[in-house]
């Protein structure tokens, strides 16, 4: 943990009174006993023991009422300077993303118990964060949002604790956990005990994966070990301008390296959406953001153990869509939009796309399709001719997985002319990241459906879901070519002597590449040794992935027993 990961402890201190609610409840402010009417109305107290104090039920509710109330409200002062760097509170952040009424807070009250260093002086109720579960469009999630206002929103062991049983609680039940990060990061008055506080999130972040959907929203700052966490969540939203996470911050990169750097130009959204692939998803506001973790989460299922939230079917099995043909051209090295492919295929054009500014030479998607979710992989041509590079094979393998970890079917949309070559891609690991696609989708058990719509060349046509590794059906366009490689690239390679001696060379190659072309990848090639199941007409792509899905709906495949598998990371 660094320095960076620190916030000093800003927050002001609150006063209280005898006759403070707050004070009235504390076991240890002893209570004013009898004797205050009568001093009230100008009457000397009467000597003796003091009578017992006056109590009530609806005294005690009162004070109850009036004590939540002051909770909630916060610093009216650090509310103020919340809001001015144009950020909302925990509070109003949850009012937006739950439905209205439904939040059921725990550990309200909750308040560290550490001792010197400053940290002793204050000790705010909720510690820094609101925990508690809510429903989304009646669906039950737990959540916890932490609040700047309170030192900073950094982790001491009580906030700890609260995030911890609200995962466990979340486990238990089932239910996605959405978490609101808005933290300097450790409290480093409490020392070692932030630091196991962190390992506790982590641990359940890993308990968690692949048992219930997690969300990481980062709404302001997530910096040191606090950043963990949204890398072991599912997905991650990032703000702009405001949302910023880094292990070490812009001073300690100076110090260290003698580089000067902003915290958005480290951190920001644009750098983790863009750049490092953190962020799943960047949004312009928090209204934003919350929207669409609303709108994922009605996409995900509650758990590994429920299917994906369905809606009525819309007859897509005889659906006719002439307008993929127009989208997609003829020449295989033409570039298209695989997004309008994609909104083509699913219903209502609606679809919620992954980290699209980041390994943007392949499309990641949920939508439905004749009301079921899905999940939807495809190369995009506009994008380095929609080759398969280091980054679009970690994208999309960690997508793949996650699909496959929560039984949401696979559709794989083929047009990809090979793996990108170079020694920059060759000195990445272009080979391992590979592996970690081709592993995926080798593992899933999903149901699991290819459409080949133009080119797929070389080991990249076997990573993108081909038959022999695993695809339960194979659909192609009549466009499809399928081959070691391009005709003209494999009649280089096979004629190279032909070629060197023709008197004309090139019109032997390009006679050569015709009688390839027509030998080898026509477009029932693959059809005819059954690694295509059909070959299909464009306009009939939406009715057969429909008809496909349908057919596949019960699919059980028992994957060998064995603890896990290696992949190669």
């Amino acid at each position: 943990m660094t320095g960076e990961a620190t916030v000093s402890q800003r927050t002001e201190r609150q006063t209280t009174s005898p006759d403070d609610p707050d004070v009235l409840n504390d076991p240890d402010v002893p209570v004013p006993q009898g004797g205050g009417e009568e001093r009230a109305n100008g009457r000397h107290a009467p000597s003796g023991p003091p009578s017992p104090p006056a109590r009530s039920m609806s005294l005690l509710r009162e004070r109850q009422r009036g004590l939540r109330g002051r909770i909630a409200a916060g610093s009216r002062g650090a509310v103020d300077r919340q809001r001015a760097l144009g950020k909302r509170t925990a509070r109003e952040r949850l009012e937006l993303l739950l439905d209205e009424g439904s939040f059921t807070e725990i550990d309200m009250y909750r308040r560290h118990q550490a001792h010197g260093l400053k940290v002793g002086e204050q000790r705010p109720h909720t510690d820094g964060v609101v925990a508690g579960s809510g429903t989304i469009e009646g669906r039950r999630v737990f959540v916890y949002a932490q609040d700047f206002t309170i030192f900073g929103g950094s982790l001491g062991q009580a906030h700890a604790s609260k995030i911890h049983k609200v995962m466990d609680l979340a486990i238990a039940t089932g239910a996605p956990l959405i978490g609101l990060n808005d933290s300097g990061g450790a409290r480093i008055q409490e020392g070692v005990m932030a630091l196991d506080g962190y390992g506790g999130i982590f641990r359940r972040n890993v308990q968690a994966s692949g048992v219930i959907p997690q969300i990481s929203v980062i709404l302001g700052p997530c910096a040191g070990g606090a950043a963990y966490s949204p890398a072991l969540a599912d997905f991650t939203f990032m703000v702009r301008d405001t949302a910023r996470m880094y292990l070490t911050g812009p001073d300690v990169v100076e110090a260290v390296s003698g580089q000067r750097v902003t915290h958005d130009e480290l951190g920001g959204a644009e750098v983790h959406g863009g750049r490092s692939g953190v962020a799943t998803f960047v949004h312009d506001d928090e209204e934003s953001a919350l929207e669409d973790v609303r709108y994922l989460v009605s996409l995900l299922p509650s758990n590994n153990l429920e299917p994906p939230p369905s809606e009525p079917p819309r007859q897509a099995g005889t659906d006719h869509r002439p307008g993929f043909a127009e989208i997609v051209p003829v020449e295989p090295n033409k570039p298209y939009d695989m997004r309008s492919v994609v909104a083509e295929l699913v219903d209502d054009g609606e679809f919620l796309e992954l980290q699209e500014d980041w390994a943007r030479n392949v499309v990641c998607a949920l939508a439905r399709v004749d009301g079921e979710v899905v999940g939807l992989v495809g190369n995009q041509p506009m994008v380095l001719a929609g080759v398969l590079d280091v980054a679009a094979s970690q994208k999309a393998a960690r997508f793949v997985r996650f699909c496959d970890a929560f039984g949401i079917p696979l559709v794989t949309l083929v047009d990809v002319p090979g793996f990108l070559p170079g020694t920059d891609q060759e000195h990445a690991g272009i080979i391992r990241h590979g592996a970690k696609l081709l592993y995926a989708y080798c593992e899933a058990t999903v149901p699991r459906i290819q459409v080949i719509l133009r080119k797929a060349y070389g080991g990249a046509y076997i990573v993108m879901d081909s038959r022999s590794i695993g695809s339960d059906l194979s659909l192609a366009w009549p466009t499809n070519e399928i081959a070691v490689m391009g005709a003209e690239g494999a009649v280089n390679v096979i004629f190279r002597k032909e070629l060197a001696a023709a008197a004309d060379p090139e019109e032997l190659r390009s006679e050569l590449v015709a009688e390839y072309s027509e030998q080898l990848m026509h477009p029932h090639y693959a059809a005819e040794r059954g690694l295509v199941d059909d070959v299909i007409d464009p306009a009939e792509t939406r009715a057969a992935v429909a008809r496909g899905l349908a057919m596949l709906r019960n699919k059980r495949q028992t994957p060998p027993q064995r603890k896990h598998g290696n992949i190669p990371l």
